[in-house]
């Protein structure tokens, strides 16, 4: 067994199980920047969390829905805006039949999707079914198509419920911009920060939003047919979208009315919007999770079949017509005839338009839930940046969510929060995911004929695909000198750029693999020098000089003489009190090259082909910014340059330097830790995680780490910080290091390389006596109990 030889506790070399989490605070106080980011977003979240929390049928309606079922909100008005400046009062009968047509699209659409959650009980977007049955090549093609949509949708939501704010509060139309603007800037706030129960609070507005409307809509169903509800006078056409209000004759006459019609209907298209939001989250639902996301998209598509149809109709009888100024909106002067202008009437205005108001802003966060999860995935593919992989402070994935709200800004920006103009660049993103995902399952069901149903899905997804298509085609044509030619030409440049990255990290990974099975066939050098380069001699460069020694007894000391003056003066300071058993070399260095001249020392080094060289940079840290202004950084040009000489490695030494106030500094940030921690404290039970609230149940008894004592019997109880296996000719061992408030402590398997469930964040409660084990306290072969976080996971909806 590889033991170390036993010692007595008093032995000077005996260390004792460490407690250093009560001084972590005092030696290594975080950063400013790290305290700044926790007062901005809150403490940061456990990994842990990411499976805690499953969403119910009506919450995931609440999460998921709100991109849907906002659009209702101005699908009937971007209708209007193609029809009304050129057919006039016949648009109010045409809108109808379009909104019809576009339903009995939403029909198939759903019918697909319905089959891809089926299908995929993960994630099932457009990108994922493309991927899984076309090739992550062609799969682009619908992540082009998906990043376009999200981004666009933030824009047209955002500026969407600005509008109607300002339907209801008109002196605020000046400041749309700035609203809308400010209104994404919270949006990314918030997604950053993370929120605490976030399912339930946002799934308050669509609830509220559909009660309101849909009390709207049937009170309005009501006044039609009872004759109660009268048509609104058509305003001055100057302040109506195109400027004009044409006539049913002169449309017909000039032939156009075929062309808005389609137009109308790839406006309307819109209205279809975030429809896949449920087969990208069927991992969130409670179990069965197909059952109950299936449930829950059939809802949905209802709910918005309901209102599209209900604000269509409503606009048929009311003669709600759409203003250049984007406010007041089609739907809010709907709400006034039927409420009427009375106070009561008023007063239930401002409840359906504040109704409104929250879901749209809820429908544009919705994107910022369904954007990062979609780059985290074509990231993974390598068809984007690894940074977007990357979990932040909050467990969200923080750099997507700044990337979509910065590109989201932009366009509010460029189109004037506008909804008209931001509505020409949203239907092609949607109906070609729809498009991609019809197809990708046609094939999926191909592929499987021995799926008794793969007739009718082929059918299903054919035709939702086929009627994607045409749409795209439609918007394309009809729409191409409104903005539509900004997605063909943005399109296949963004498909391009993903394509190019993905190539290069492919070639990337050839090289490196290339390399490392070259390097397990290559010999090992006899010699091994370690170059120290020398500028001054200070703390930094001493403390480099300790470092070289550890890794080999060649080590030089190298100056490289650029002016006389300092090399003078480095020479008389290494007389005085430099390290008295290493020379100093001095390198002339006549034109002050000095990445050149290191670069010829260390090709000079391992010219002999069986010496391997490394080269150590000390590297001064400066804690204020005035003083890393006042540095260079010579140390990473030299790094960079000697790193492809053969045999040569390169490593920078870094020494944290501290001001006058560094001090002060330390005193403060140890306070305000310990102040968070105080905070912390007050709100540990509420905020513990399920397996932790668990092992304080059972874990009764116990006592903290530190107070463990050399040959005495003790119960411990804490989350598994680490774990080793090792194997040997003879016997193999595992340990493991569980850690709570005090400190950690040593827990070895001996014989034992593996046991189920120790493994790192597990939650233990040990027993046994405690010995010692590498020159530290530990528990060997104790009795333990495994605690485990799955029991609070909740139970399956039925």
């Amino acid at each position: 067994m590889d033991e170390a030889p036993k010692i007595s506790d008093d032995d000077a070399r005996f260390v004792p199980a460490r407690s250093v989490a009560r001084n972590l605070a005092r030696q290594f106080p975080e950063s400013f920047a790290y305290r700044l980011k926790n007062i901005f977003l809150g403490r940061p979240l456990s990994s842990e969390l990411l499976e805690s929390e499953r969403l119910s049928k009506p919450v995931a309606l609440g999460v998921l829905a709100p991109d849907c079922i906002s659009s209702s909100a101005y699908g009937a008005e971007a209708m209007l805006t193609q029809l009304t400046p050129f057919i006039g009062l016949a648009a109010f009968t045409l809108v109808v039949p379009v909104t019809v047509a576009i339903i009995g699209v939403l029909f198939f659409v759903t019918l697909s999707y319905f089959d891809v959650i089926g299908a995929y009980t993960k994630f099932g977007g457009a990108y994922v079914v493309s991927r899984d049955n076309f090739g992550p090549r062609i799969a682009q093609i619908a992540a082009v198509a998906l990043l376009i949509d999200y981004t666009v949708t933030v824009a047209v939501q955002t500026a969407a419920g600005t509008a109607a704010m300002t339907s209801a509060f008109p002196r605020l139309l000046p400041f749309t911009v700035a609203i809308t603007v400010g209104v994404v800037v919270l949006l990314i706030y918030g997604n950053l920060r993370g929120i605490r129960e976030a399912g339930k609070f946002f799934a308050f507005p669509l609830y509220f939003y559909v009660l309101a409307l849909g009390t709207i809509i049937l009170l309005g169903y009501f006044k039609a047919f009872s004759g109660t509800l009268h048509a609104l006078p058509i305003p001055p056409p100057k302040e109506l979208v195109g400027g004009e209000f044409g006539t049913s004759g002169t449309g017909w006459l000039m032939g156009l009315a075929y062309i808005q019609l389609l137009r109308a209907f790839a406006n309307g298209g819109a209205s279809l919007t975030g429809l896949e939001a449920i087969s990208d989250g069927v991992a969130g639902f409670r179990k069965p999770e197909t059952v109950n996301a299936r449930v829950t998209l059939i809802v949905m598509s209802c709910v918005l079949a309901f209102l599209v149809l209900g604000t269509s109709l409503l606009a048929k009888w009311t003669h709600a017509v759409p203003f250049a100024a984007g406010s007041p909106t089609v739907v809010s002067q709907e709400v006034k005839a039927v409420l009427g202008t009375g106070p009561t009437g008023h007063f239930f205005f401002l409840i359906v338009q504040l109704a409104t108001v929250l879901i749209l802003y809820t429908g544009g966060n919705t994107s910022f839930n369904g954007f990062p999860f979609l780059v985290n995935f074509i990231a993974g593919d390598r068809f984007l940046p690894r940074q977007l992989t990357k979990r932040g402070h909050r467990l969200a994935f923080s750099n997507g969510i700044l990337v979509l709200g910065a590109v989201a800004i932009g366009l509010v920006l460029l189109f004037q929060a506008k909804v008209s103009g931001l509505i020409s660049l949203y239907a092609v993103g949607v109906f070609t995911g729809f498009t991609m995902a019809g197809f990708g399952m046609v094939k999926h069901h191909l592929d499987r004929k021995e799926n008794p149903k793969w007739r009718r899905g082929v059918i299903v997804n054919g035709i939702s695909g086929g009627i994607s298509l045409i749409v795209v085609v439609i918007f394309i044509v009809a729409k191409f000198r409104e903005g539509a030619w900004i997605i063909i030409v943005i399109g296949p440049i963004l498909y391009l750029v993903l394509i190019r990255l993905n190539k290069q990290y492919q070639k990337e990974d050839k090289f490196l693999r290339a390399q490392g099975e070259g390097a397990r066939t290559e010999k090992v050098r006899r010699h091994h020098v370690v170059l120290v380069l020398i500028d001054s001699y200070d703390l930094a460069a001493a403390r480099a000089l300790v470092y070289a020694q550890t890794l080999s007894q060649d080590t030089r000391a190298v100056h490289f003489d650029i002016d006389p003056l300092v090399t003078a003066e480095l020479g008389r300071v290494w007389e005085e009190v430099g390290p008295r058993w290493l020379p100093l070399d001095i390198i002339e260095c006549p034109d002050r090259r000095l990445v050149r001249s290191t670069l010829e020392l260390v090709a000079d080094t391992v010219s002999d082909e069986d010496t391997e060289c490394t080269i150590l940079l000390p590297r001064r840290r400066f804690g204020s910014r005035l003083s890393r202004l006042l540095h260079d950084r010579t140390a990473d040009s030299i790094a960079g340059a000697v790193s492809v000489v053969p045999n040569v490695s390169a490593t920078i030494i870094p020494f944290n330097l501290v001001d006058l106030e560094q001090g002060q500094s330390v005193e403060r940030a140890v306070e305000s830790e310990r102040r968070a921690a105080r905070h912390e404290g007050s709100s540990n039970k509420k905020d513990r995680l399920p397996s932790d609230q668990l092992l304080a149940q059972r874990s009764v008894g116990s006592q903290a780490i530190d107070q463990a004592v050399w040959r005495q019997r003790t119960k411990i109880a804490g989350r598994i910080k680490s774990v080793r296996v090792k194997t040997g000719s003879v016997a193999s061992s595992l340990e493991c290091t569980i850690v709570d408030e005090t400190g950690s402590m040593l827990v070895v398997f001996q014989g034992r390389p593996k046991v189920p469930g120790i493994e790192p964040g597990a939650r233990l409660v040990v027993e046994g006596m405690v010995g010692q084990w590498r020159k530290n306290l530990a528990i060997l072969n104790p009795e333990y109990e495994l605690i485990s976080g799955a029991a609070s996971e909740p139970p399956p909806e039925t």
